[in-house]
């Protein structure tokens, strides 16, 4: 993410939580299935996509630039 510009280093994953999920307008979910809390009446986006980790640079910036392209499309939606 640097060699685009984005500074992560602070930055940690976070576990989708109900709480995380009660104040989005839209949730998007990247595999997590059944484990993904589920609120009526919110929109829900699954995208399946690869796992980045253990993969080679290469594999990780196609994952990166489709989930670039994936959240510009949504917002365009929107």
């Amino acid at each position: 993410m640097h060699e685009i510009g984005i500074d992560l280093a602070d930055r940690t994953p976070q576990l989708l939580t109900r709480e995380l999920a009660d104040q989005a307008d839209i949730v998007v979910t990247m595999g997590c299935g059944d484990q993904c809390p589920y609120i009526p009446g919110k929109r829900y986006v699954d995208w399946e996509l690869d796992d980045p980790h253990g993969q080679p640079i290469e594999q990780v910036r196609e994952i990166r630039d489709e989930i670039d392209r994936r959240v510009a499309d949504l917002v365009n939606d929107l």
